[in-house]
């Protein structure tokens, strides 16, 4: 705690602070008095919206589990399964590679699929986060734990890349990722191979299907947004009255970024400098609610929709209206959240089976212990609230 008399010390110098900085905030205002001419209304429009989601690897820590497994899961908004795996930190990566695979060496899994098309012949040449197989099997104690969670991602980006590449689409679908157009994950210029992969992919469906299929990202959070919030507040970017949107230039997201290669889209292709390598998608900063209060969403649209925008931002819309139970955020995005959490009785029977896949592996005399452990694993801690 702070002494009484340093009290009046503290005020001061901060007050001598921010007058000092002051001049970072009008800056960051006169950034947004640019966006404001840029700034549009949104006008509901219909088409199917659907979403891909993997379920979050936090919400799947099991109790007395040695072996970390991790449930790699991805649904659509519809509730269908699109990727099962249960995997660990510990497992042989080139095991890992080949199920993807049939006998024959045709895809089994949207991964496989997503593998043969870039042609990497490894997971790890795919991601350099994800160890090779001889790592794992010679020296397990140098596998950093957190190339599972790049491994999801990368099924996640591999049901999303299936999807509009492999099958067919009946409506306008407006297909929304949970996350930005970027990851950081791919190993050399594969992410920008993806996203090229999927351009054509799309132009075809509209040429020789006269189909419209849109490609967008929807994230909670930003450095951009977290940047401007107060600015865009003081300026009101989005006065009340009606949804709006505005597109951020590169170059406002560059003066946030520590790495000028996470704002350099699919638009630099083939210009002087360095090429595009983790960016797939030109942000947005939405509101849906039509009150200053109202919450504001960072988007990525496909770069190559650009062009579209208001119509993107209109089926977007009609989705968030009734969004529950998170208000002017997505419906479709929320119902494959649902879907993709394993909790409650689901969780408990994967709890169960490690349980007793850990109870068989022990020798006769050693599973008392494991039984009395079961019984015992109480928060002792929280005995203090009771």
């Amino acid at each position: 705690m702070f002494e009484s008399e340093e009290i009046p010390g503290l005020k001061q110098q901060i007050q001598e602070s921010t007058k000092r900085d002051w001049r970072l905030l009008d800056g960051l205002c006169q950034d947004i008095r640019d966006l404001k001419v840029n700034a549009r209304s949104i006008k509901p429009r219909t088409a199917t919206a659907v979403s891909f989601v993997a379920s979050d690897g936090g919400n799947n820590k099991l109790q007395f589990d040695p072996f970390l497994l991790q449930i790699v899961r991805v649904v659509d908004s519809y509730g269908k399964r699109l990727c099962f795996e249960v995997i660990s930190p510990t497992t042989d990566t080139d095991e890992l590679y080949a199920i993807q695979f049939h006998k024959d060496g045709a895809p089994k899994t949207a991964l496989g699929r997503m593998l043969v098309d870039l042609g990497p012949k490894s997971l790890h040449e795919l991601s350099s986060a994800i160890p090779t197989g001889g790592v794992i099997r010679d020296h397990p104690e140098d596998v950093k734990p957190g190339w599972v969670l790049t491994y999801r991602d990368l099924c996640e980006w591999a049901t999303l890349y299936e999807r509009i590449c492999y099958q067919a689409f009946p409506t306008d679908t407006l297909l929304v990722r949970d996350g930005l157009l970027r990851a950081k994950f791919f190993t050399g210029d594969l992410f920008v191979r993806l996203a090229l992969l999927i351009r054509d992919r799309i132009e075809e469906i509209r040429h020789k299907e006269r189909r419209q299929i849109f490609l967008v990202g929807l994230a909670k959070h930003s450095q951009v947004l977290d940047r401007y919030r107060l600015a865009i507040a003081i300026e009101d970017l989005f006065p009340t009255g009606e949804p709006r949107y505005v597109p951020i230039s590169r170059d406002l997201e560059k003066k946030v970024y520590a790495w000028d290669e996470f704002a350099r889209g699919l638009e630099a292709l083939g210009t002087p400098g360095e090429q595009p390598k983790f960016v797939a998608g030109s942000m947005y900063l939405v509101r849906f609610g039509t009150r200053t209060g109202d919450p504001i969403w960072p988007v990525d649209l496909f770069d190559t929709q650009t062009s579209k925008d208001a119509e993107i931002f209109g089926y977007l819309l009609e989705d968030a209206i009734n969004g529950f139970p998170v208000p002017h955020y997505p419906r479709c995005l929320q119902k494959a959240h649902e879907w993709a959490e394993v909790v409650d009785f689901d969780f408990d029977i994967m709890q169960d089976e490690v349980l007793k896949s850990v109870r068989k592996m022990l020798p006769e005399t050693k599973r008392a212990a494991l039984d009395a452990q079961t019984l015992t694993a109480v928060d002792v801690a929280a005995r203090r609230y009771g």
